[in-house]
């Protein structure tokens, strides 16, 4: 088939290269977000999935918007069967949908109907999903609510942070997605409606919902800080300033601290919680690079008994 795959981020590019080297299909163009600033310079920089396909040669489209009419010219002017769709970043309208005869399959990473949304990862690691996925399905207007065409599973494990996770699932997702054209190409695989009786949402993480709470048991800070990770990244306050936790570990031996309290040893730092201490492990100082919590305690010469949170 002929095919224009929609992407823009780094977790697009395996799904990418998959149907790169598909010899069953064609990738005529790739549509992905316009370039964006980034850096200390501000200079434009194409996305990942642009970078890629130029590199392999294949026509960039970058819209700012998918209603442009000059984007929606070139698409038919394209006449692709199907467009492969992981982690665009624009909502397509009706006249757009229209146009490729096997219509836009998107990749998504969670079993649908749970975790509809922008944020289906990280959602499963915050809700202590022992099992997850990625599922392709044809998209309609409606947020993720189109049939599904396959499935993949993959276990979350216990120490998994969000960006683990999606790094197995964009490599599995991959497989699946070069599956599904394969299996519309030659008509032995049809969609099948969700159960709606089975839907979860995922909305955007905000900076605000990865603020951690330390009245809340261990096992809940410790999936913030799973599900958070990398972005936004749970946090918390310390004398004022902004606290990233990178990396924390629920430590059953330790307990008897106030939520917030520290206990500083020579080479560890716990924090008490609703339930048992966490022990942090690795800490991001505002206006600071990523350290070790221990060296961060020795720095700032904390005492056991100090606080973190407000």
């Amino acid at each position: 088939m002929r095919l224009v795959f929609a992407g823009t981020p780094e977790v697009a590019v395996p799904a990418l290269d998959a149907l790169i080297a598909s010899e069953r299909h064609e990738v005529v163009a790739v549509v992905t977000r316009p370039d964006a600033p980034a850096g200390r310079g501000r200079r434009l920089v194409a996305s990942p999935i642009g970078e890629r396909a130029e590199e392999a040669g294949i026509e960039v489209l970058k819209p700012r918007h998918p209603r442009e009419e000059e984007f929606q010219q070139r698409l038919r002017e394209l006449s692709p069967d199907c467009c492969p769709v992981v982690a665009y970043g624009a909502l397509l309208p009706r006249p757009v949908l229209d146009i490729p005869a096997h219509g836009w399959v998107n990749l998504h990473f969670s079993l649908l109907p749970a975790w509809r949304g922008a944020a289906p990862v990280q959602h499963a690691v915050l809700a202590g999903d022992e099992m997850t996925g990625a599922a392709t399905f044809r998209i309609e207007e409606s947020l993720d609510s189109g049939p599904v065409y396959g499935v993949v599973t993959e276990e979350v494990r216990r120490t998994d942070t969000s960006g683990d996770l999606l790094t197995r699932l964009a490599f599995a997702g991959s497989g699946l997605l070069a599956a599904t054209m394969d299996g519309i190409e030659d008509g032995t695989l049809h969609p099948v409606p969700q159960d709606e009786g089975g839907v979860t949402h995922a909305p955007k993480i905000s900076v605000e919902n990865a603020r951690v709470d330390w009245k809340a048991p261990a096992l809940r800070v410790d999936r913030v800080v799973r599900g958070c990770s990398p972005a936004p990244g749970a946090w918390t306050r310390f004398g004022g300033d902004r606290l990233k936790l990178i990396q924390a570990t629920p430590d059953p031996a330790v307990t008897g601290l106030a939520p917030g309290e520290l206990a500083v040893g020579k080479h560890t730092v716990h924090v008490g919680t609703g339930s048992h201490a966490v022990e942090l492990l690795w800490v991001q100082p505002q206006g600071k690079r990523p350290m070790k919590a221990a060296d961060w305690a020795r720095g700032a010469r904390l005492a056991s008994g100090s606080t973190l949170g407000d």
